[in-house]
């Protein structure tokens, strides 16, 4: 099994999301992660998918996806040849003597503590996939009460990868 992503340029229209989210569903292909979002032009939405797979199930995982009417673009982002994040909120348990622990880890990985209540905080960390479970791992010991990931993002480097889409 290896994993791909897949960055669509898509017509924002009502039920594209759900429409791509069926075909995996339907053909009973693993979506690691999916995120969606509009470009700076408000019609079109970019879409990244983490799929994982053998080599022909991700070929066609990509022949389907290029099928679908609202779909304008799809490729695959090369590790080396583009640039992934993603976000994370953790809400951990925290009284008042584990709170410098906590808040010295957060610094290392430059996260944010963007929530503090009497018993927990709320830390906002991004980055890649790696340093994201690296944080993780470092909070062992700390009782995680709830985490919120957003799956990747991603982008081509450069300026060769940019894809214009006419709307006519």
């Amino acid at each position: 099994m290896q994993k791909k992503v897949f960055q669509l340029l898509v017509i924002n229209t009502s039920g594209v999301l759900s429409r791509i989210a069926g075909l995996f569903a339907r053909r009973g292909y693993n979506v690691e992660s999916i995120t969606a979002g509009v470009t700076a032009d408000p019609r079109i939405t970019r879409i990244t998918i983490v799929a994982s797979g053998d080599d022909e199930i991700l070929e066609q995982i990509e022949k389907q996806l290029a099928k679908l009417e609202d779909v304008r673009n799809i490729k695959e982002l090369e590790p080396d040849k583009s640039v992934f994040r993603e976000l994370i909120m953790i809400k951990v348990r925290a009284a008042a003597e584990q709170r410098q622990s906590i808040i010295a880890v957060a610094d290392i990985f430059r996260a944010k503590i963007i929530d503090v209540a009497p018993e927990s905080l709320i830390i906002e960390l991004t980055g890649n996939q790696q340093k994201i479970d690296a944080f993780i791992d470092l909070l062992e010991g700390h009782e995680i009460l709830e985490q919120a990931r957003t799956g990747i993002a991603g982008l081509g480097r450069g300026t060769e990868s940019v894809v214009q889409i006419d709307m006519v």
